[in-house]
């Protein structure tokens, strides 16, 4: 009884949370007290490829550099439990000494950076909703203290899918004006051990757009957020054949929009590992149309029928092209005015897309 009222508490109060950072403080502070944690690190993901993204909520972590080892590590080399296979479970959440039958050293993570830091076991968990990830949780416990039992793993699990629906909620794109910035696209270089070695003024820009968040120190000075060092691991560990997938984000702005970050891994003299390039450009329609669907919960054929709407095609040239009757897509139209609280064509565009997009250049 108590457990479920700290749950409709939990829900109630993140359920008026303005955007996700204040959403991940909020569930934080409620779930803590009903599970003890000693640190936590929050983080929205790309509902299609599972990475991290923007925004980022670490509490009691330490630095960004311990931040970035962590998400390097669980991307690289972790196989205890790996977020991308907690994604797909039947149990969204897992305790690294329960899943290790309290051999904690068998996590690469655990071995090689949280038990130098005092921690004696971890709960992490990935929020989703359906089969869309849209978030991932770990919470920690320093060593003497007792490990996440079950009851704390079903907890956690349970608010899975409720939390990813509220992740959700809060991506549906928000009219703004357009920004006065730069629209080519930004590149960053990394030499074959991972560090940045070179950014052009486009993609510090675009950095600079984003949320406040851990960033990751290197030798030459720069400084990146932990999402995009993380995007460029992920390149890596696709080149070294240790995951699958690509390297790509959409990255939120602080004002709203949407940037793409994309990343790959590039061959060097004699077929050795070469370094890695990543592109930062604003999201184009295309990049934002699966966000766009899951968090208006179109179906595939709404999505359809909405971008053909965005191309400017009557009733009767999309019935054509989909070989069903203009009755069936006004139907289709009505129910996609519903999810959108649109009442017209133009209002569905408008905030769909043309309110959501960057200007193209020269505009």
């Amino acid at each position: 009884m108590i457990e479920q009222r700290g749950t409709r508490a939990l829900l109630e109060r993140t359920a008026h949370a303005r955007d996700a950072t204040e959403f991940f403080g909020t569930a934080s502070a409620r779930l803590r007290r009903m599970l003890p944690f000693d640190a936590a690190a929050w983080s929205a993901t790309d509902p299609e490829t599972g990475l991290i993204t923007a925004p980022m909520l670490v509490e009691n972590m330490g630095g960004g550099e311990h931040c970035f080892s962590y998400w390097e590590t669980a991307l690289l080399e972790e196989d205890v439990v790996p977020y991308r296979e907690l994604a797909r479970a039947a149990v969204p959440a897992a305790g690294i000494r329960a899943s290790t039958g309290d051999l904690p050293a068998r996590s690469a993570q655990f071995r090689k950076l949280l038990a130098r830091q005092g921690v004696g076991d971890e709960l992490r968990a990935v929020l989703r909703a359906g089969d869309r990830p849209w978030g991932v949780v770990s919470l920690f416990r320093e060593k003497g203290r007792a490990p996440f039992g079950p009851a704390d793993v079903a907890l956690v699990a349970g608010l899975s899918a409720p939390l990813a629906g509220r992740l959700r909620d809060l991506a549906r794109p928000v009219p703004r004006p357009a920004p006065d910035v730069a629209s080519g696209p930004g590149l960053v270089l990394f030499d074959p051990s991972g560090a940045p070695i070179s950014i052009n003024d486009e993609a510090r820009r675009y950095i600079d757009l984003m949320p406040a968040g851990p960033s990751a120190r290197y030798p030459s000075g720069l400084r990146l957020p932990i999402w995009l060092a993380g995007t460029a691991a992920q390149a890596r560990a696709v080149a070294a054949e240790r995951d699958r997938g690509g390297a790509r984000v959409r990255i939120r702005t602080r004002d709203g929009r949407w940037l793409i970050c994309h990343a790959s891994a590039l061959d060097g003299p004699g077929g050795a590992p070469g370094g890695t390039a990543m592109v930062i450009q604003p999201a184009a329609g295309s990049d934002m149309a699966p966000i766009i669907a899951e968090a208006y919960g179109l179906s595939p054929r709404e999505l359809e029928i909405t971008q053909m709407i965005a191309r400017g095609l009557p009733t009767g040239d999309i019935a054509a092209a989909l070989v069903i009757s203009p009755h069936t897509v006004r139907d289709h139209i009505k129910a996609i005015f519903a999810k959108a609280r649109v009442s017209s064509r133009g209002e569905l565009v408008a905030r769909l897309f043309t309110e959501n997009h960057w200007p193209r250049t020269g505009r």
